[in-house]
Order: C-alpha cells, then sequence, then structure tokens
C-alpha cells in the first residue's frame, strides 16, 4: 500500500462515526474467531478422512487437530510468522536495482561470476 493510499484511508476511517467503527471491529473479529473455529474442523475432518484410511493412525479430537495445525505452523513456517511482506519488498528492490544497472553493467556482473 503506498503512502497516498494509507493517507485516504486513515482520513475515510477518520471521517467514520464511533458506532460504525465499533461495528467493523467487531464484525472483524467475529470473522476472524469463525474462521479459527472452522480451520479446527477443516483439520480435524481432513486428518480423520484420510489418515486412519492410509496409515492406521488413531481418530483425533477438535483439540488434538488444533495442536496438528499449530505444530506444522511452527516447523513449516516458523516462531516468526508471516514474511510475505518482506520477501515482497525485497524483490521489489531487487527488481528496482536490476532496471538501474545498464545492459553492460548486468553482462560483466554475471561474467564475472
Amino acid at each position: 500500500m503506498s503512502e497516498e493510499q494509507k493517507k485516504k484511508f486513515h482520513k475515510k476511517w477518520e471521517e467514520l462515526n464511533i458506532g460504525l467503527k465499533v461495528l467493523i471491529i467487531t464484525g472483524g473479529v467475529i470473522l476472524v474467531a469463525g474462521l479459527m473455529v472452522l480451520m479446527g474442523f477443516i483439520v480435524m475432518w481432513l486428518w480423520n478422512w484420510l489418515m486412519p484410511h492410509l496409515f492406521g493412525l488413531p481418530v483425533i479430537s477438535y483439540w488434538e487437530a488444533w495442536g496438528i495445525f499449530i505444530l506444522s505452523q511452527i516447523l513449516f513456517r516458523g516462531f516468526h510468522g508471516s514474511h510475505h511482506a518482506s520477501e515482497r519488498g525485497r524483490k521489489r528492490k531487487l527488481r528496482n536495482r536490476i532496471r538501474e544497472m545498464d545492459d553492460e553493467t548486468l553482462a560483466t556482473d554475471f561474467t564475472a561470476e
């Protein structure tokens, strides 16, 4: 999001009355909580549908499904959470540096390796 877009968003947010702000925030919290509950059921359903039949593993409960989900997040993403935004920024900076380089510099950099 560019600085101009951020300014427009903040201006629109400030123009909203307090009741609408409370409604938006409450709706967002309810939506996130609902998606979290749904995620636990999806993991449980997929596990109980596949794993006992394929590998002879036991059927799991809702909270065990949450444990598996959290463990998989730790193992595959690490403790730092999402890093997509920083990855996008790094790629954008790299693209800009490449654009700034002329063809001669680019060719000499690649042949030096």
